[in-house]
């Protein structure tokens, strides 16, 4: 093996070393590595040299491995299964494990399956399964329902999960635990390995992969000799020992920021940063091959058209790439990259992961990255292989991003990277599961709830709750009883089975836990596909409307049978297309860098080129008011010809900020009949009324109290109508809605109607049903940040409130007014407004 890596000039680390002998000693683990450094060949070489081994002893013995009846000499049964978090990097992470493969002539079949593969492939996978095989969880999931699932599996020895900390803290994650518990069960012995990086909370990441509650902790080395620090875990429920190893290689990141040559002293969110476009270009030109990264498919389709009018020439040597984008254009893009064809690629976090572009040597940022942990992911592209350094530059869209920058590279500096918890019992996720159970092969109520809680996720589950389960997939639970269609499971002589064709379809085409509203085919009336738009975009045009897609202007011609049929527009300018998924919120971890930034910054500490551009915007904000320290929680009161302005900040992400602000107009409201407009960003949220609300009384009174803020918050929004929203996932999860077959999908207003008719029968008929309650959690957590919000409330509690009461909007201020009238006016009249709004303060600052 040291062959291998001295061919290509490599030599081992040592925690890919430890690695290979944790697993040839039978054990698994977590290996946590910078990206770049090998953590695949740290996982994938512990099964080949286990292979080599046992056909070196079998040589020497002359006698051949053992196989079974009827199988021919190199058909060798799946050994190797390995999960990825996206279809879209299995090809890559193909490529990736064949090379040793071929080049130690190791006799194995190698093949992916996901949502991509080929009919043909799919085919020859229902008779036989190769020995190594890369797969999503769905595409594991579908697996586990064949009637043969138990042996086609019979011969695993070791299940590896890439990019395990993308999986953890989703319903993906939550499935991939589910299936991971009925293949130990099938294979006490199966060894198990997780891949992760850019992940604060490695412990408790490792005890969700393989199922560790309450263990034992213990250090066996840790140090510089090593470059490794591993932990044993023991466990009454996984055996044997089980390794955390955490690799200390350092890879060199440098971070830089392009600072505007002009600085806005009143920054507001919303540009594209179109106005770096020189200084972009320059970057591009000095890097060899570059990856140009933003944080939403509209900003993509933006800046690539932008750079390509700039630089005409370049013209086949920049590209796009997006998860809307046909899966063939997205491969010509990754392999242009992966040759050094390619100059620059404007992409989205569909090239975030897994994705091994070596010719790459520097990234660009456009905006906040909003998380410590993105950041350094994205920086991985750059430099992708061990001693190589990665380089990430910074393109601030606003004056206050630079302060972001800055905090980032502070947090990485120091560690802090963002965590990623678990989910804890999504019961819809554990109704599908039980129907894919039922339908490879059956189960035993007791036999099952017992593998269910061998998982972190489900460790909890109670008996009430499992009950409940089992008659919602036998029966369709209390409301639903009387309807055929819901009566999915068998249950006869204690084995729970589908004996139902039909149901057996629909399970299998809706296996998954990934929503999303509608997705519509985008053609050319002669021609190929070239991707996806959402559904509520495309019911807004009519023919001869133009849009921007794909790095194209197109032309709708028609809208039919779920496809938008288009032509090569004429005329060069259209509308781009808005997808969902944008709203990515501050992270706590980033958030507590900014505070620091700004703390310094109120002490006259300027340390880094960002923070001395930004100083004349921060310096107008101590004049006109005050920049708030970490301990404290500033709030601005401003009278304006709008009305009566209260700006809070408390720098916790916008999606808490949502409900705060809801939560504090609920609350005042109690005290005077008044209405508010909201704004709100991840610094803050502005309240504006017609007249003054009594701030001190409601101070004094609780203001941020978190007593009572579940009840108070969804009183305060129209918990019943987000429900209901986040109903319709949960119902599609658990099967209580079919989104049709391929071709004749249902509508977003139809499944929103499906689900908000079932949400009312359950709500009238079945209040305790728990899929009502979980509809309720998850809006509080998921799209409001419940957890999080509760320790901003008492983090204020701990801190000073200070109030300010400057003449003008200030420069924190500024950007939620523009926010708020963002909603109101269009692009065109908004820009004008800003730009009047803006110069009238500029001239009230001198």
């Amino acid at each position: 093996m040291r062959g291998w890596f001295g061919e290509r000039g490599w030599k081992p680390f040592p925690f890919q070393r430890e690695t290979w002998d944790a697993y040839l000693a039978g054990e698994s683990g977590l290996v946590h590595a910078t990206t770049g450094t090998g953590k695949t060949h740290a996982a994938w070489f512990g099964p080949l040299i286990e292979y080599l081994a046992e056909s070196k002893r079998a040589k020497e013995e002359h006698t051949s491995p053992k196989r079974k009846r009827g199988t021919k000499a190199k058909e060798l049964p799946l050994k190797v299964l390995w999960i990825t978090p996206l279809r879209a990097i299995s090809a890559d992470t193909e490529q990736a494990l064949r090379q040793p493969l071929d080049a130690l002539a190791i006799p194995w079949t190698l093949e992916t399956r996901t949502g991509d593969t080929s009919a043909a492939i799919r085919a020859r996978q229902r008779k036989r399964l190769p020995t190594a095989l890369i797969t999503t969880p769905e595409s594991l999931c579908l697996l586990l329902t064949r009637d043969d699932a138990e042996e086609r599996f019979a011969d695993l020895r070791c299940v590896i999960v890439d990019e395990w900390h993308e999986l953890l803290s989703t319903k993906r994650g939550s499935q991939t635990e589910l299936a991971l518990a009925r293949l130990r069960r099938w294979r006490p012995d199966l060894r198990i390995w997780g891949l992760s990086a850019t992940l604060g909370n490695l412990d408790e990441a490792m005890a969700a992969l393989l199922s560790q509650r309450g263990e034992r902790l213990e250090v066996r080395g840790e140090g510089p000799d090593t470059n490794a620090s591993l932990t044993s875990h023991h466990s009454p429920l996984t055996q044997p020992r089980q390794w955390l190893i955490s690799a200390t290689t350092r890879k060199v990141l440098a971070i830089e920021t392009l600072i505007p040559e002009t600085m806005e002293r009143f920054p507001w969110a919303g540009h594209l940063g179109i106005r770096q476009l020189p200084m972009v270009i320059e970057a591009i030109e000095r890097a060899n091959s570059s990856i140009l990264f933003t944080n939403t498919r509209s900003q993509t389709e933006i800046w690539y058209q932008s750079i390509l009018k700039q630089r005409p020439d370049w013209a086949g040597l920049i590209a796009l790439h997006h998860g809307s984008i046909a899966q063939q254009t997205r491969r010509w893009v990754e392999d242009g990259l992966r040759q050094g064809k390619l100059k620059c690629v404007v992409s989205t976090s569909s090239l975030d992961l897994g994705v091994d572009f070596s010719p790459v040597d520097c990234v660009l940022q456009v905006g906040s990255p909003k998380g410590v942990a993105r950041l350094l992911q994205r920086a991985g592209r750059s430099g992708h292989s061990p001693g190589r350094p990665s380089k990430v530059v910074g393109v601030p869209t606003h004056a206050l991003e630079l302060v972001e920058f800055a905090a980032c590279r502070d947090a990485i500096a120091s560690g802090h990277i963002e965590s990623r918890q678990a989910l804890r019992k999504p019961l819809d996720v554990l109704v599908q599961h039980a129907v894919t159970i039922a339908l490879g092969g059956g189960f035993r109520s007791d036999e099952l709830l017992d593998e269910v809680r061998r998982t972190t996720g489900f460790a909890d589950v109670t008996d009430a709750e499992w009950e409940w389960v089992l008659d919602f997939v036998t029966r369709g639970g209390e409301a639903l009883r009387a309807y055929d269609e819901y009566r999915r499971v068998a249950h006869a002589e204690g084995e729970y089975r589908v004996d139902d064709k039909q149901v057996a379809k629909r399970h299998r085409m809706g296996i998954g836990t990934i929503a999303s509203d509608a997705a519509i085919e985008v053609r050319y009336l002669k021609g190929g596909r070239i991707g996806t738009v959402e559904e509520s975009f495309v019911s807004r045009m009519k023919p001869g409307d133009r849009f921007l897609f794909a790095g194209r202007v197109l032309e709708l011609v028609k809208f039919f049978d779920m496809k938008a049929w288009v032509r090569v527009a004429k005329n060069k300018t259209g509308t781009v297309p808005r997808w969902s998924g944008g709203r990515m919120p501050l992270s706590n971890e980033l958030s507590t860098a900014i505070r620091e930034k700004l703390q310094q910054a109120k002490s006259g500490v300027y340390d880094c080129p960002e923070m001395q551009a930004v100083k004349p915007v921060l310096q107008l904000q101590a004049d006109w008011s005050r920049i708030p320290a970490r301990d404290e929680l500033l709030i601005e009161r401003t009278k304006t010809r709008e009305g009566y302005h209260l700006f809070f900040y408390p720098f916790a992400g916008r999606l808490v900020h949502e409900g705060l602000a809801a939560l504090c107009a609920f609350r005042l409201s109690q005290l005077d009949r008044i209405t508010f407009t909201m704004a709100m960003n991840d610094y803050g949220f502005e309240l504006l009324a017609a007249k003054e609300a009594p701030l001190e009384r409601a101070l004094e009174e609780g203001l941020f109290d978190p007593a009572n803020l579940r009840e108070d918050i969804l009183d305060s929004l129209n918990g019943v109508e987000m429900a209901k929203r986040q109903f319709r996932e949960i119902a599609r999860v658990a099967g209580l809605v079919y989104v049709g077959y391929p071709g004749s999908g249902k509508t977003a207003k139809q499944l929103q109607a499906s689900t908000g008719l079932l949400y009312d029968v359950f709500a009238n008929y079945d209040p305790s049903n728990l899929l009502l309650r979980q509809a309720r959690d998850e809006v509080l957590e998921r799209q409001l940040e419940h957890s999080r919000m509760f320790e901003t409330l008492q983090a204020i509690g701990r801190s000073r409130v200070v109030v300010e009461n400057p003449r003008k909007p200030t420069p924190l201020g500024f950007p939620l007014m523009v926010d708020r009238l963002r909603e109101k006016l269009s692009s065109e009249k908004l820009s004008a407004r800003i730009s009047r709004m803006s110069v009238a303060l500029e001239k009230a600052a001198g």
